[in-house]
């Protein structure tokens, strides 16, 4: 089980945990039980350059297609290939199935943690 405490989130429901410099990212359990039943799965390149605040892939499932949006400035390190190749692992556990690695540019401001999260979410987080 993850330590949900240990990591930050977003207001765009987007989980990371960092090691150093480099940041795992995802999407929450809220952001995929709101998504339902995740079908496809588009993830920027490994050697990507991205920018905090830009779409940098789509989650689309059975109700809608939501935009993935990088929470850090960096390059993309690593993709989970095995979400892409099965979507649906998003829905089995938000938390598990991470989709990118960043390494990062600096330390990212506006980043929350657990308590706010769970607040942003009304309680639902």
């Amino acid at each position: 089980m993850t330590d949900l405490t240990a990591l930050s989130y977003t207001a765009e429901h987007e989980w990371i945990a960092f090691d150093g410099d480099i940041a795992t990212v995802g999407i929450t359990d809220y952001a995929a039980d709101k998504l339902g039943d995740v079908v496809f799965v588009e993830l920027p390149a490994v050697g990507t350059a991205v920018t905090a605040g830009a779409v940098v892939g789509e989650i689309e499932s059975t109700k809608s297609v939501g935009e993935l949006f990088a929470p850090l400035t960096g390059e993309v390190v690593e993709v989970n290939d095995a979400v892409v190749d099965d979507p649906s692992s998003v829905n089995g556990g938000a938390f598990d199935a991470w989709l990118v690695k960043i390494r990062v540019d600096g330390t990212p401001d506006g980043l929350l943690d657990r308590d706010a999260y769970v607040a942003l979410t009304g309680g639902d987080a």
